[in-house]
């Protein structure tokens, strides 16, 4: 079973894409944000009391657990999906968070003494280089620089959370600690909401459709398998897959959305998946 996790993890992650555009459409990013992890935190919360894991921890762990949440579930999606709203192309978007794998092996290594070898870095540059494919390079030229710098700032965000949090993973029940880090996330949007945003909410069909595929297939399902997928591989390896979520975005939007899907698409699929594949053979 544990040995599909990686697969089920790009699908369910890969399809968040599908999803985000009818959310940001019909919400203000920061109010559909602090929305959504509010009821991730109930649904977590939940979990643990039915699970019989203490929510009690101690002053550090809580610390560190709520930071790695305004990391991840802040300022990473945070970034992305305000980006996006202020017409930064999801191409762009796609292609500078899709640099986190590389980021985080230069990182891996002195931070986690993890080694990364040739191999794997043959793996991620074919990684990259087949997302860069799929994504493609005709983003034009009217790019807002704020949502730009807000990419970029994802991007790290991404990157020190995913390190962070494989230095902590022991520390916690991953059920607390996903607890915690959506309560973390929820604080940091109810608060940029309502002091640097304007917030809406429109409870349409579609918005009420997409924001319960992200609570439940997204939030509970794709981050916790990412969350176990960190404590039990090195971060360099686990990371590797995410070269694979364009692609797949690609695909589903082709399938879904009737969105043109070319034989260059194909062939990056193609270059990503063996580059991955590289990348995280043992």
């Amino acid at each position: 079973m544990v040995r599909i996790f990686p697969i089920i993890f790009i699908i369910l992650w890969s399809s968040a894409f599908i999803t985000t555009k009818p959310i940001i459409d019909n919400s203000d990013p920061f109010a559909a944000l602090a929305f959504r992890f509010f009821f991730v935190a109930v649904g977590f919360y939940l979990f643990c009391l039915y699970s019989k894991k203490s929510i009690l921890v101690n002053k550090r762990n809580l610390f560190e657990s709520l930071l790695s949440g305004i990391l991840f579930h802040g300022l990473y999606l945070g970034g992305v999906f305000f980006s996006i709203s202020i017409g930064t192309p999801t191409s762009l978007a796609a292609l500078i968070v899709t640099l986190q794998p590389i980021l985080t092996n230069i990182l891996s290594g002195p931070i986690l003494n993890e080694k990364v070898s040739f191999n794997q870095w043959i793996g991620i540059l074919l990684g990259f280089g087949g997302a860069s494919l799929v994504l493609g390079w005709d983003i034009g030229t009217d790019i807002p620089v704020v949502g730009l710098m807000a990419t970029i700032i994802a991007l790290f965000s991404i990157t020190t959370s995913t390190i962070w949090q494989k230095k902590l993973s022991s520390n916690l029940p991953l059920s607390v600690s996903n607890f915690y880090q959506a309560v973390g996330g929820c604080f940091f949007h109810v608060l940029i909401t309502f002091s640097l945003s304007n917030p809406y909410i429109n409870f349409s069909k579609t918005f009420l459709f997409a924001m319960s595929h992200q609570i439940f297939l997204v939030s509970f399902g794709a981050f916790t398998i990412l969350m176990f997928l960190i404590k039990k591989n090195s971060a360099s390896k686990t990371v590797s897959v995410f070269f694979l979520i364009p692609p797949t975005s690609a695909i589903m939007a082709w399938f879904f959305l009737n969105e043109k899907l070319t034989t260059l698409d194909i062939f990056g699929f193609l270059i990503a998946t063996v580059g991955v594949y590289i990348a995280t053979r043992n």
